[in-house]
Protein backbone atom coordinates (compact mmCIF):
# COMPACT_ATOMS: atom_id res chain seq x y z
CA UNK A 1 0.00 0.00 0.00
CA UNK A 2 1.39 3.53 -0.92
CA UNK A 3 1.69 5.34 2.21
CA UNK A 4 -0.37 9.06 1.84
CA UNK A 5 2.25 12.15 1.51
CA UNK A 6 1.90 14.43 4.70
CA UNK A 7 -1.33 16.53 5.31
CA UNK A 8 -3.01 14.05 2.71
CA UNK A 9 -5.09 11.46 3.98
CA UNK A 10 -6.26 8.25 1.65
CA UNK A 11 -10.06 8.12 2.27
CA UNK A 12 -11.58 4.26 2.60
CA UNK A 13 -11.45 3.57 -1.43
CA UNK A 14 -13.71 1.59 -3.16
CA UNK A 15 -12.61 -1.07 -5.41
CA UNK A 16 -10.78 0.74 -8.42
CA UNK A 17 -12.41 -1.42 -11.47
CA UNK A 18 -11.81 1.41 -14.33
CA UNK A 19 -8.22 1.16 -16.33
CA UNK A 20 -6.81 4.56 -16.75
CA UNK A 21 -6.44 5.33 -20.36
CA UNK A 22 -3.13 6.14 -21.63
CA UNK A 23 -3.54 9.90 -22.64
CA UNK A 24 -0.36 10.70 -24.58
CA UNK A 25 -1.36 10.87 -28.29
CA UNK A 26 -3.93 13.72 -27.01
CA UNK A 27 -1.48 15.54 -24.92
CA UNK A 28 -0.62 17.68 -27.99
CA UNK A 29 -4.36 18.59 -29.45
CA UNK A 30 -4.86 21.25 -31.57
CA UNK A 31 -5.72 24.31 -29.70
CA UNK A 32 -2.62 25.67 -27.88
CA UNK A 33 -4.06 24.31 -24.86
CA UNK A 34 -1.75 21.08 -23.94
CA UNK A 35 -5.14 17.82 -23.73
CA UNK A 36 -7.82 19.96 -25.61
CA UNK A 37 -8.81 19.02 -29.29
CA UNK A 38 -11.44 20.78 -31.39
CA UNK A 39 -13.24 18.84 -34.32
CA UNK A 40 -14.99 21.03 -36.68
CA UNK A 41 -17.51 20.14 -38.68
CA UNK A 42 -18.32 21.42 -42.29
CA UNK A 43 -21.70 23.13 -41.63
CA UNK A 44 -22.24 25.78 -38.71
CA UNK A 45 -23.50 25.17 -35.85
CA UNK A 46 -22.83 25.94 -31.88
CA UNK A 47 -19.02 25.83 -30.16
CA UNK A 48 -19.44 22.51 -27.81
CA UNK A 49 -17.24 21.55 -25.08
CA UNK A 50 -17.10 18.43 -23.47
CA UNK A 51 -14.37 17.64 -20.29
CA UNK A 52 -13.19 15.08 -18.25
CA UNK A 53 -10.60 14.68 -15.18
CA UNK A 54 -11.50 17.90 -13.38
CA UNK A 55 -10.25 15.86 -10.35
CA UNK A 56 -7.85 13.42 -11.67
CA UNK A 57 -8.84 10.60 -9.76
CA UNK A 58 -12.85 10.39 -11.83
CA UNK A 59 -11.65 8.20 -14.54
CA UNK A 60 -15.38 7.60 -16.39
CA UNK A 61 -14.70 10.94 -18.57
CA UNK A 62 -11.26 10.04 -19.47
CA UNK A 63 -12.34 6.66 -20.93
CA UNK A 64 -15.06 7.96 -22.80
CA UNK A 65 -13.38 11.18 -24.71
CA UNK A 66 -10.55 9.10 -24.99
CA UNK A 67 -12.37 6.49 -27.14
CA UNK A 68 -14.22 9.20 -28.86
CA UNK A 69 -11.02 10.56 -30.15
CA UNK A 70 -9.65 7.49 -30.88
CA UNK A 71 -12.65 6.62 -33.08
CA UNK A 72 -12.60 9.69 -35.14
CA UNK A 73 -15.41 10.78 -34.07
CA UNK A 74 -16.40 13.98 -36.06
CA UNK A 75 -19.42 16.45 -35.42
CA UNK A 76 -22.04 17.33 -38.00
CA UNK A 77 -22.55 20.98 -37.17
CA UNK A 78 -20.21 23.20 -35.83
CA UNK A 79 -17.17 22.73 -33.21
CA UNK A 80 -16.61 20.14 -30.73
CA UNK A 81 -13.89 20.63 -28.13
CA UNK A 82 -12.87 17.94 -25.92
CA UNK A 83 -10.63 18.30 -22.96
CA UNK A 84 -8.71 16.79 -20.10
CA UNK A 85 -8.26 19.11 -17.08
CA UNK A 86 -6.08 18.28 -14.17
CA UNK A 87 -3.72 16.00 -16.49
CA UNK A 88 -1.01 16.63 -13.86
CA UNK A 89 -3.27 15.56 -10.59
CA UNK A 90 -4.13 12.65 -12.95
CA UNK A 91 -0.27 11.20 -13.92
CA UNK A 92 -0.56 10.45 -10.24
CA UNK A 93 -2.97 8.57 -9.76
CA UNK A 94 -2.47 5.05 -7.75
CA UNK A 95 -5.01 2.50 -7.94
CA UNK A 96 -3.48 1.30 -4.08
CA UNK A 97 -4.17 5.07 -2.68
CA UNK A 98 -6.64 6.37 -5.55
CA UNK A 99 -8.11 9.08 -3.63
CA UNK A 100 -4.71 11.16 -3.58
CA UNK A 101 -4.58 12.46 -6.90
CA UNK A 102 -7.98 14.31 -6.95
CA UNK A 103 -5.87 17.57 -7.39
CA UNK A 104 -1.58 18.50 -6.91
CA UNK A 105 -2.23 21.74 -4.70
CA UNK A 106 -5.80 22.34 -4.55
CA UNK A 107 -9.17 21.81 -6.21
CA UNK A 108 -9.37 22.71 -9.92
CA UNK A 109 -13.54 23.21 -9.57
CA UNK A 110 -13.17 25.72 -7.26
CA UNK A 111 -11.58 28.54 -8.98
CA UNK A 112 -13.52 29.56 -11.48
CA UNK A 113 -14.47 33.04 -10.16
CA UNK A 114 -13.10 36.30 -12.27
CA UNK A 115 -11.54 37.82 -9.38
CA UNK A 116 -9.44 34.58 -8.63
CA UNK A 117 -8.73 33.71 -12.06
CA UNK A 118 -7.10 37.27 -12.75
CA UNK A 119 -5.66 38.11 -9.30
CA UNK A 120 -2.25 37.30 -8.03
CA UNK A 121 -2.41 33.78 -6.53
CA UNK A 122 -1.06 31.24 -7.94
CA UNK A 123 -1.34 27.11 -8.00
CA UNK A 124 -0.77 24.55 -10.85
CA UNK A 125 -4.57 24.26 -10.55
CA UNK A 126 -4.78 28.22 -11.17
CA UNK A 127 -2.60 27.91 -14.13
CA UNK A 128 -4.31 25.37 -15.93
CA UNK A 129 -7.77 27.25 -15.06
CA UNK A 130 -5.75 30.15 -16.90
CA UNK A 131 -4.76 28.25 -19.74
CA UNK A 132 -8.40 26.32 -20.44
CA UNK A 133 -10.40 30.36 -19.90
CA UNK A 134 -10.00 31.55 -23.20
CA UNK A 135 -11.26 28.47 -24.74
CA UNK A 136 -14.19 28.25 -22.49
CA UNK A 137 -14.87 31.79 -23.26
CA UNK A 138 -15.95 30.85 -26.57
CA UNK A 139 -18.19 28.54 -25.58
CA UNK A 140 -22.13 27.86 -26.02
CA UNK A 141 -22.87 24.82 -24.50
CA UNK A 142 -20.43 23.00 -21.64
CA UNK A 143 -20.97 19.04 -20.47
CA UNK A 144 -18.48 19.06 -17.40
CA UNK A 145 -17.98 15.14 -16.58
CA UNK A 146 -17.51 14.38 -12.79
CA UNK A 147 -17.87 10.77 -10.56
CA UNK A 148 -18.57 10.70 -6.86
CA UNK A 149 -17.34 9.41 -3.77
CA UNK A 150 -20.05 6.72 -3.04
CA UNK A 151 -22.05 4.18 -5.16
CA UNK A 152 -24.65 6.83 -5.22
CA UNK A 153 -27.44 6.97 -8.00
CA UNK A 154 -26.13 9.54 -10.83
CA UNK A 155 -27.06 13.21 -10.83
CA UNK A 156 -26.90 16.10 -13.44
CA UNK A 157 -25.96 19.24 -11.48
CA UNK A 158 -27.75 21.61 -13.89
CA UNK A 159 -27.24 24.90 -11.28
CA UNK A 160 -29.62 27.31 -10.58
CA UNK A 161 -31.10 28.80 -13.85
CA UNK A 162 -33.38 27.52 -16.07
CA UNK A 163 -31.13 27.22 -18.81
CA UNK A 164 -29.11 24.71 -17.52
CA UNK A 165 -32.83 22.87 -16.51
CA UNK A 166 -33.83 22.87 -19.53
CA UNK A 167 -30.76 21.83 -20.98
CA UNK A 168 -30.57 18.92 -18.39
CA UNK A 169 -34.01 17.98 -20.02
CA UNK A 170 -32.96 17.95 -23.44
CA UNK A 171 -30.12 15.63 -22.39
CA UNK A 172 -32.61 13.33 -20.76
CA UNK A 173 -30.42 11.57 -18.61
CA UNK A 174 -29.39 10.83 -15.65
CA UNK A 175 -32.94 10.60 -14.13
CA UNK A 176 -31.82 12.75 -11.42
CA UNK A 177 -31.70 16.81 -12.22
CA UNK A 178 -30.23 18.42 -9.79
CA UNK A 179 -30.93 22.48 -9.22
CA UNK A 180 -27.62 23.57 -7.58
CA UNK A 181 -25.89 26.87 -6.88
CA UNK A 182 -22.20 25.42 -6.30
CA UNK A 183 -20.07 25.66 -3.04
CA UNK A 184 -19.12 28.59 -0.66
CA UNK A 185 -15.22 27.17 -1.05
CA UNK A 186 -15.34 28.61 -4.74
CA UNK A 187 -16.56 28.65 -8.24
CA UNK A 188 -17.40 25.45 -10.10
CA UNK A 189 -16.44 25.89 -14.10
CA UNK A 190 -19.89 25.04 -14.80
CA UNK A 191 -20.81 28.20 -13.16
CA UNK A 192 -18.19 30.19 -14.83
CA UNK A 193 -18.95 33.68 -16.82
CA UNK A 194 -22.07 33.88 -18.87
CA UNK A 195 -23.24 29.74 -17.88
CA UNK A 196 -24.49 31.53 -14.26
CA UNK A 197 -25.56 34.71 -16.38
CA UNK A 198 -29.26 34.30 -16.84
CA UNK A 199 -29.72 36.76 -19.73
CA UNK A 200 -26.92 35.73 -21.30
CA UNK A 201 -26.28 32.82 -23.66
CA UNK A 202 -24.55 29.67 -22.94
CA UNK A 203 -25.75 26.98 -20.69
CA UNK A 204 -23.18 24.06 -18.59
CA UNK A 205 -23.93 20.98 -17.12
CA UNK A 206 -21.57 19.10 -14.80
CA UNK A 207 -22.73 15.04 -15.04
CA UNK A 208 -21.68 12.59 -11.88
CA UNK A 209 -22.19 9.30 -12.98
CA UNK A 210 -21.66 7.45 -10.99
CA UNK A 211 -18.87 6.40 -7.57
CA UNK A 212 -15.39 7.19 -9.17
CA UNK A 213 -13.75 3.67 -10.09
CA UNK A 214 -16.86 1.42 -10.94
CA UNK A 215 -17.29 0.09 -14.29
CA UNK A 216 -20.98 1.34 -14.49
CA UNK A 217 -19.79 4.76 -14.29
CA UNK A 218 -18.10 4.33 -17.75
CA UNK A 219 -22.14 3.03 -19.07
CA UNK A 220 -23.51 6.60 -17.56
CA UNK A 221 -20.89 9.00 -18.72
CA UNK A 222 -20.81 7.20 -22.30
CA UNK A 223 -24.62 7.47 -22.80
CA UNK A 224 -24.79 11.39 -21.14
CA UNK A 225 -22.02 12.43 -23.80
CA UNK A 226 -24.15 10.94 -26.36
CA UNK A 227 -27.62 12.25 -25.37
CA UNK A 228 -25.63 15.51 -24.97
CA UNK A 229 -23.84 16.21 -28.23
CA UNK A 230 -26.96 15.13 -29.80
CA UNK A 231 -29.13 17.98 -27.84
CA UNK A 232 -26.26 20.48 -28.09
CA UNK A 233 -26.99 20.10 -31.70
CA UNK A 234 -23.08 19.05 -32.89
CA UNK A 235 -24.47 15.69 -33.88
CA UNK A 236 -27.55 13.68 -35.19
CA UNK A 237 -29.27 10.79 -32.86
CA UNK A 238 -28.83 8.41 -36.10
CA UNK A 239 -24.76 8.28 -35.20
CA UNK A 240 -25.41 6.58 -32.04
CA UNK A 241 -27.47 3.31 -31.04
CA UNK A 242 -30.57 4.67 -29.29
CA UNK A 243 -30.83 5.47 -25.40
CA UNK A 244 -33.69 5.04 -23.74
CA UNK A 245 -34.44 8.10 -21.09
CA UNK A 246 -36.28 7.48 -17.93
CA UNK A 247 -38.58 10.01 -16.37
CA UNK A 248 -36.40 12.72 -14.42
CA UNK A 249 -36.85 13.59 -10.96
CA UNK A 250 -36.13 17.49 -10.17
CA UNK A 251 -34.56 18.61 -7.16
CA UNK A 252 -33.84 21.85 -6.00
CA UNK A 253 -31.05 22.08 -3.19
CA UNK A 254 -32.47 24.28 -0.52
CA UNK A 255 -29.40 24.62 1.54
CA UNK A 256 -25.97 23.53 1.33
CA UNK A 257 -24.18 22.28 4.61
CA UNK A 258 -20.94 23.79 4.77
CA UNK A 259 -18.55 22.96 7.61
CA UNK A 260 -17.35 25.67 9.98
CA UNK A 261 -15.19 23.41 12.29
CA UNK A 262 -12.60 20.43 12.23
CA UNK A 263 -14.99 18.08 14.23
CA UNK A 264 -17.85 17.42 11.84
CA UNK A 265 -19.94 14.42 11.68
CA UNK A 266 -22.64 13.27 10.46
CA UNK A 267 -25.22 11.19 12.78
CA UNK A 268 -25.00 8.15 10.61
CA UNK A 269 -23.39 6.70 7.20
CA UNK A 270 -25.15 8.26 4.87
CA UNK A 271 -24.37 7.55 1.09
CA UNK A 272 -26.74 10.32 -0.48
CA UNK A 273 -30.20 10.01 -1.55
CA UNK A 274 -31.65 9.83 1.56
CA UNK A 275 -34.84 11.09 2.30
CA UNK A 276 -35.48 12.52 5.41
CA UNK A 277 -39.19 12.42 6.32
CA UNK A 278 -39.05 15.11 9.29
CA UNK A 279 -38.29 18.29 9.28
CA UNK A 280 -35.67 18.80 12.41
CA UNK A 281 -34.11 16.02 12.15
CA UNK A 282 -30.69 16.26 13.25
CA UNK A 283 -28.43 13.92 10.76
CA UNK A 284 -24.84 15.26 11.91
CA UNK A 285 -22.72 18.03 14.34
CA UNK A 286 -20.44 20.59 13.38
CA UNK A 287 -18.59 21.19 16.49
CA UNK A 288 -21.38 21.30 19.20
CA UNK A 289 -23.87 22.29 17.01
CA UNK A 290 -26.56 20.19 16.06
CA UNK A 291 -27.04 19.91 11.88
CA UNK A 292 -30.96 19.57 11.53
CA UNK A 293 -33.52 19.12 8.14
CA UNK A 294 -34.94 22.26 7.48
CA UNK A 295 -38.27 20.86 5.91
CA UNK A 296 -40.45 17.92 5.37
CA UNK A 297 -38.72 15.20 3.02
CA UNK A 298 -35.50 16.74 2.80
CA UNK A 299 -33.27 14.63 0.27
CA UNK A 300 -29.35 14.36 1.39
CA UNK A 301 -27.30 15.06 -2.07
CA UNK A 302 -23.83 14.06 -1.98
CA UNK A 303 -22.61 13.42 1.45
CA UNK A 304 -18.86 14.13 1.88
CA UNK A 305 -16.02 12.51 2.99
CA UNK A 306 -13.80 15.18 3.17
CA UNK A 307 -15.21 17.22 6.04
CA UNK A 308 -12.57 20.35 6.36
CA UNK A 309 -13.74 23.37 7.66
CA UNK A 310 -14.95 25.20 4.59
CA UNK A 311 -15.84 22.67 2.44
CA UNK A 312 -19.88 21.29 1.80
CA UNK A 313 -20.33 18.46 3.85
CA UNK A 314 -23.81 17.73 2.29
CA UNK A 315 -26.34 19.49 0.09
CA UNK A 316 -29.85 19.57 1.22
CA UNK A 317 -33.19 19.27 -1.29
CA UNK A 318 -36.33 19.12 -2.26
CA UNK A 319 -37.99 17.60 -4.85
CA UNK A 320 -40.39 19.95 -7.21
CA UNK A 321 -41.01 17.69 -10.24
Amino acid sequence: MTTPPPGRTDLRPYPVEIAPPDLSAHRAGNTGVAYFTTLAAPRPGPHVMVTALMHGNELCGAVVLDRLLRDGFRPDRGRLTLGFCNVAAYLQFDPDCPTLSRYVDEDLNRVWDEAVLDGDRTSPELERAREIRPLLDDVDMLLDIHSMQHPTEPLMLAGPLDKGRRLAESVGVPATIVLDAGHAAGRRMRDYGRFADPEAPGAALLVECGQHWAATSVTVARETLVRFLVAAGVAGQDRFDPVACPEQTVIEVTQPVTVETNRFRFSRSYLGMEIIEKAGTVIGHDGDREVRTPHDRCVLIMPSRRLGRGQTAVRLGRIIG
